[in-house]
């Protein structure tokens, strides 16, 4: 059936040359979904157009089998009263006759209403089969594209974030931090050398004020400590 034909489509969609992106199949299934949609109307349209034609066609074989009792029933009346005396034997087996005629003929009018019901009802059976199929085919691929945009959702992420990844300058990123360890490294030195300058500029002058308050410093320590002795051989003496 062409509903199969376009579920076999949708199922090759992925596989096809021509589809190189996700949202290819996307659509693919989209449209197989509508297109399903569009079938299952018409599949309930043509069943329940069936299910009149099969529930008519049981009535009129109900209605036959009634006509072809009716007229069974009237013959025997009939052949009834031709036994009371009712009515003349030659006008009643007439009668009767016709009566059991129009029975036959109801009684095939019913058998064939009756094979139309049974070959009614198949057809209701299939149509049936078929609405619930496409249900299910719905269902399925209605699935099937959400996992597909998920997955779109999904690759997208991961294809921005690699491609993120990948214009990364790692080697610029380390070239970057050899020039930072450089300058710095270059600063370091260069205030090292203007702390040799300065000291180098430090004149004569402050350098023999510097010792001599050194010497000056050291002499006063030692004329503390003699008077210090001094003071206690004195008392040494004394005691």
């Amino acid at each position: 059936m062409n509903i199969f034909r376009r579920l076999f489509k949708i199922g090759q969609s992925e596989t096809n040359s021509a589809i190189d992106k996700m949202e290819d199949p996307i659509k693919m299934t989209e449209q197989g979904i509508r297109d399903l949609r569009n079938d299952l109307e018409k599949s309930i349209e043509s069943l329940a157009q069936v299910k009149a034609l099969a529930i008519r066609a049981k009535n009129d074989m109900e209605n036959t089998a009634t006509t072809a009792g009716d007229y069974h029933q009237k013959a025997m009346l009939i052949l009834q009263k031709a036994e009371k005396g009712n009515l003349e034997a030659t006008e009643a087996d007439r009668l009767a006759k016709e009566a059991l005629i129009k029975k036959e003929e109801a009684n095939k009018q019913s058998d064939l209403h009756k094979n139309e019901v049974n070959k009614l009802s198949n057809s209701v059976s299939q149509l049936e089969k078929n609405v619930k199929d496409i249900k299910t085919n719905i269902q399925k691929w209605e699935n099937e594209l959400k996992t597909l945009k998920a997955r779109v959702k999904v690759s997208k992420a991961t294809k921005n974030l690699n491609k993120q990844m990948a214009e990364l300058d790692s080697s610029g990123t380390v070239s970057m931090l050899e020039r930072m360890k450089d300058k710095v490294s270059q600063e370091e030195a260069l205030s090292e050398a203007y702390g040799d300058i300065a000291n180098n500029n430090v004149n004569t002058d402050d350098q023999i004020d510097k010792a001599i308050n050194s010497v000056e410093s050291t002499a006063e320590n030692d004329l503390a400590k003699l008077k210090e002795q001094l003071k206690l051989n004195k008392n040494n003496k004394q005691a």
